[in-house]
């Protein structure tokens, strides 16, 4: 079975942006990052994808990997 793992930390890591300036610059809450950054987060708003892919300038297949569950 294959599930979604997130990339953001890669993506900011490489372009050396701070989870707190992601924050800022998406309006999205820290903790919801965090979690994100981390692979931790269960499930995934639309919206926060959304905004985090629009201010990286990625689409969602950048951000979003399908990989298998382990």
């Amino acid at each position: 079975m294959k599930r979604a793992k997130s990339n953001l930390k890669t993506i900011l890591d490489e372009r050396n942006i701070p989870i707190r300036q992601l924050a800022k610059d998406t309006g999205i809450q820290f903790e919801t990052l965090r979690r994100l950054y981390h692979d931790s987060s269960k499930q995934y708003s639309r919206d926060t994808i959304g905004r985090v892919c629009e201010v990286l300038e990625i689409e969602i297949n950048d951000l979003l990997l399908l990989v298998e569950d382990e």
